[in-house]
C-alpha cells in the first residue's frame, strides 16, 4: 500500500510538471543515430523522466523478487531441517553444571 501511495504521489508531480512546463515552446534537436528530429522542451523532459520511472521499478521489482524467492527458499530449507531433527536429551547443560561445582556423580 506505502509503495502504491507513493507511485501515486511520483504520478502527480509528473502531471503537475508536465502542466507547468506546456507553457514552454521551445524547440530542441535530438540526433538519433539515424536521423535527427525537433520536439518541445516539456515533451523531452517528460518522455525520459517516464522512462528512468519505468525503468527503475523494473529493476526494483527484479530486486524485491529475488530477494522474496530467496526467503522463500530460505524458510522451506529451515522447515525441512526442523521436521527431520530430531528430539535429543539436555546433556550438555548437565556437564556443564558438573564441571562447575567440581562434583562427580556417578
Amino acid at each position: 500500500m506505502k509503495g502504491f501511495v507513493v507511485a501515486l504521489v511520483i504520478a502527480l508531480l509528473f502531471v503537475l510538471a508536465l502542466l507547468l512546463g506546456s507553457r514552454n515552446e521551445q524547440l530542441v534537436t535530438i540526433n538519433y543515430f539515424v536521423a535527427q528530429g525537433e520536439f518541445r522542451l516539456p515533451v523531452v523532459l517528460a518522455s525520459v523522466f517516464f522512462a528512468g520511472f519505468v525503468l527503475c521499478w523494473c529493476f526494483a521489482i527484479y530486486h524485491v523478487g529475488k530477494l522474496k524467492y530467496s526467503l522463500s527458499r530460505a524458510q522451506r530449507r529451515l522447515q525441512k531441517l526442523e521436521s527431520g531433527a530430531k528430539p535429543r536429551t539436555d546433556t550438555t547443560s548437565v556437564a556443564v553444571t558438573e564441571s562447575q561445582t567440581g562434583e562427580v556423580k556417578s
